[in-house]
């Protein structure tokens, strides 16, 4: 299965560890290529980014909603890798929700490495759209 893997950039060492599970497993990871160089410290300014330093100007510059748009748009599945930041637990943030609406929109499986946030304004909407939760366990997809 192709499998569009998202989260927040904070995460993108623990995603690329996710996408060689995946593969290991016998799927097809897709995943924005910055990604692989802000696991591997070589992308400064996306590391800014992650650090909160003029996101929605350099989201802009690289089209970035866009780029993951059409890796969503390419798979067959997204998995929402929700870790804990800024003091909520399995943080689901802005970016992520619309990768979840464009999943959901255009009949995408969605899963969830960890349980749907309780602390944040959009939880609805997430149980909503949302497909299945995977508490931690990569081997539930299918």
């Amino acid at each position: 299965m192709k499998i569009t893997v998202c989260a927040s950039i904070k995460f993108a060492k623990e995603l690329v560890e996710i996408c060689k599970e995946l593969k290991k497993q016998g799927h097809i990871p897709l995943m924005q290529e910055d990604m692989y160089k802000v696991a591997d410290g070589t992308a400064e300014e996306l590391i800014d980014m992650a650090n909160g330093v003029e996101t929605a100007e350099i989201k802009k510059k690289y089209d970035y909603i866009k780029a993951w748009h059409k890796l969503i748009n390419d798979s067959d599945a997204i998995l929402v890798c929700n870790f804990d930041k800024n003091g909520i637990k399995n943080y689901i943030g802005g970016n992520t929700l619309m990768e979840i609406g464009f999943a959901h929109v255009n009949n995408k499986k969605v899963f969830l490495l960890n349980p749907i946030p309780e602390d944040v304004p959009y939880t609805d909407e997430i149980k909503a759209m949302m497909g299945v939760e995977l508490n931690g366990d990569l081997s539930k997809i299918g």
